[in-house]
């Protein structure tokens, strides 16, 4: 008889307590969250069970609608700008072009400072910096600080596009790199360059990484917070307000704890839905491609 193969120890040092911690701050907080949901607790007190009674005020809420369309509207734009910018970044990083690494670095610096801090530098230059240089150059669109206009989000999206695309750039790359540079050697020949060759060689072959970025850019987007609270906390008025916003403002300074649970756990479904979506639309196309 064979012996059964032992596991190391080690392995159970180094994951149990993991294990452990994962569940302790992010399990049991989000199953409190789920259970919360169908009581009325204001986030202190008592509480009673009230079933569904939340689940069926989301759907009759005027705000919760507008901040999940925002939110929808956001999560399209970002997703599909920050895919496209990135892929012409990364094509273009991978040609044969001189100082590619010290670019590579610099690219992907953004991506190395937190939402935060980038938020709040880019609040002050919104703030101070691009309408003294819009004056000076009398371009009136560039005068006033955008975050407090109706365009708010244009000005948060631009940040955002910024800082994500190092993530998805490097992707991008990593694909582009698993290509064999035969294939454009015989591309060549046949007379496939330029467009033509990206569209029927690159683009086909690096369908795999197409989907991760476009499935983890939509579901980051879709709980986009950071950056709408330190730029504009979901002004002006609520022009801003994503879901995530809202739920953070509501639930913990509007007296709704529970509501706004309710409102989390539909955000989480929704998340998911879209996500697998995404992967099985997109699997598809690579199946078709491949």
């Amino acid at each position: 008889m064979k012996q059964k193969k032992r596991i190391n120890p080690a392995f159970y040092i180094m994951t149990v307590p993991m294990a452990v911690l994962f569940f302790c701050f992010h399990t049991f907080p989000f199953l409190q969250g789920v259970f919360y949901s169908f009581t009325d607790w204001k986030g202190y007190g008592n509480w009673n069970f009230v079933g569904l009674r939340n689940y069926l005020h989301i759907f009759q809420d005027k705000n919760v609608g507008y901040s999940y369309l925002f939110t929808f509207k956001f999560a399209i734009c970002a997703t599909i700008l920050v895919n496209v910018v990135s892929l012409l970044l990364a094509c273009a990083l991978n040609a044969k072009i001189g100082c590619k690494n010290f670019l590579k670095a610099v690219f992907f610096l953004p991506y190395m400072l937190g939402t935060l801090i980038i938020s709040y530098v880019f609040k002050y230059i919104f703030a101070n910096l691009i309408p003294v240089l819009g004056k000076a150059l009398g371009i009136a669109a560039l005068s006033n600080n955008v975050l407090g206009t109706g365009n708010a989000w244009i000005g948060v999206l631009v940040v955002t596009i910024w800082q994500s695309m190092a993530f998805n750039t490097l992707i991008y790359l990593s694909g582009l790199q698993t290509v064999d540079r035969d294939l454009y050697e015989a591309a060549a020949l046949d007379g496939a360059t330029g467009f033509r060759r990206f569209f029927q060689i690159t683009f086909p072959l690096i369908a795999p990484f197409f989907t991760i970025n476009m499935v983890l850019s939509g579901k980051n987007y879709l709980m986009a917070f950071d950056q709408f609270i330190a730029m504009t906390n979901g002004g002006p008025g609520t022009a801003t307000t994503t879901i995530s916003v809202l739920i953070y403002k509501k639930g913990f300074s509007g007296g709704q704890f529970a509501y706004q649970s309710a409102n989390a756990v539909l955000l989480f479904l929704v998340v998911v839905l879209i996500s697998v979506f995404q992967l099985r639309v997109l699997e598809r196309r690579e199946e078709k491609v491949g």
